[in-house]
């Protein structure tokens, strides 16, 4: 008896793990898409002019954030500490914070990997869904976010209370001092320059890099979900057929999943599929999807940068903002009658095939091998110099803005994190 059960959670586990790989198997060509146009952005958009642009939360202000945000990485880790740099730096909190939406909720590879894994719809709903957040987050922080709340977190960090651990520029390895060289540098010789192709490849890589966890995690309870959560379970947690109630549930429900799941940006998109095919409303996945921005270690990175009492706000106006931009988007969809009517018993073919994905798949993996060439060459090809790795995590980091340093045998060794300095001094001590 015992033999039996153990037989069948092996195979449960096994057709999970299964599951979740072809989910990834399928957004593949989406996700290399998708990092690489952001790495190209990042690399040949000028960022100079940020600061002064965002000095408050002005319709235009808005809209330059929004567009800042749309171009930048869709990484959770890297939006919030993109945010926070540019708060404290000048730019108007609110502004930051509608930023810091845009960029993980209305970018092109979140888009793509909508599209492909879960339909139009989802993707559409991203698109409809992200400006009607973005407006919500104006108008009720306006009122929640104090100026005495905000000027004494600007102050923490300008004093340097809280460091970023995922800092998108050094972790790509590319300099400031190369950043506005880039910048300066005139359109046509960017597009021929092997060092900003270069670079741009380094931006990517640095994406792929802070997301690998994320993506792993996503793609793997995805797939535990599809194969070992039946589907009267997810009948008792998602109210079914109560009309307006089922949906008002349901979207609150969303994003708590989010904030214990622990998965960020695109790596709740398979999780995504998974909750939809296990019963979710349409507007409860939306605001699930959108509820990135408050899984507990964000709330935790937030609390550092910003205070306890700051964070609790944020906390309570986003989790708010996501669910009513749910309700709402799940409301225009079945007004005009795009919510989908079916729920495919399986979120994905478990098995390779000959057919359009496998070939995206193929071209795009060559394309991965060119971009990973050109990260690993970009000093010999005069791209961005002055960082060092990481002894604890692998990472890039920019040397001159390292959050930590270190020195053992006379050599300097520079971090990612606080974090991983003391697990190195740690492991001296030893």
């Amino acid at each position: 008896m015992t033999h039996t059960l153990f037989a069948v959670g092996v195979d449960d586990l096994g057709r999970s793990l299964r599951e979740g790989f072809f989910m990834f198997w399928e957004t593949l060509w989406a996700l290399i898409l998708g990092f690489g146009l952001s790495g190209a952005v990042q690399a040949f958009a000028s960022r100079e002019e940020m600061q002064r642009l965002l000095g408050d939360h002005r319709p235009a202000a808005l809209l330059r954030a929004t567009g800042f945000g749309m171009v930048s990485s869709s990484c959770s880790y890297a939006a919030t500490a993109m945010a926070k740099s540019l708060f404290q730096k000048g730019a108007d909190f609110i502004a930051a914070m509608v930023f810091m939406f845009a960029s993980t909720n209305l970018v092109i590879e979140l888009g793509v990997v909508l599209l492909v894994l879960m339909g139009w719809q989802f993707a559409a709903a991203e698109f409809v869904g992200g400006p009607i957040m973005i407006l919500l987050l104006v108008l009720v922080g306006g009122v929640v976010f104090r100026r005495d709340l905000v000027e004494g977190a600007r102050q923490r960090l300008q004093r340097g209370v809280a460091g970023s651990g995922h800092d998108h520029l050094a972790m790509s390895g590319v300099t400031e001092e190369r950043q506005h060289e880039l910048e300066r540098t005139p359109w046509r010789r960017k597009l021929t320059s092997k060092a900003a192709w270069a670079d741009a490849a380094s931006y990517t890589m640095a994406d792929i890099t802070m997301l690998r966890k994320e993506l792993v995690i996503g793609y793997t309870v995805a797939g535990l979900l599809a194969v070992l959560v039946p589907m009267r379970a997810w009948n008792d947690v998602f109210l079914t057929g109560h009309g307006f109630w089922t949906s008002l549930e349901n979207v609150v429900v969303g994003p708590f999943i989010a904030v214990i799941s622990f998965v960020c940006s695109i790596g709740n998109v398979p999780m995504a599929a998974a909750l939809w095919h296990g019963g979710i409303s349409f507007g409860g996945v939306v605001a699930f999807v959108f509820a990135d921005l408050i899984t507990l270690p964000l709330l935790l990175i937030y609390r550092k940068y910003y205070g306890t009492k700051l964070t609790l706000r944020l906390f309570a106006v986003f989790y708010a903002v996501m669910a009513v931009a749910g309700l709402a988007v799940e409301g225009l969809f079945g007004l005009f009658g795009a919510i989908p009517a079916t729920r495919h018993r399986q979120i994905v073919a478990t098995h390779f095939e000959w057919n359009y994905t496998t070939f995206l798949n193929i071209a795009f993996l060559a394309l991965f091998a060119v971009l990973y060439w050109l990260h690993r060459n970009r000093d010999r090809l005069g791209g961005g110099t002055g960082y060092a790795i990481d002894p604890v995590c692998g990472m890039q980091v920019e040397i001159a803005h390292a959050p930590a340093h270190a020195t053992r045998d006379g050599r300097d060794y520079w971090f990612c994190s606080d974090r991983c300095c003391q697990r190195f001094t740690a492991d001296v001590r030893r």
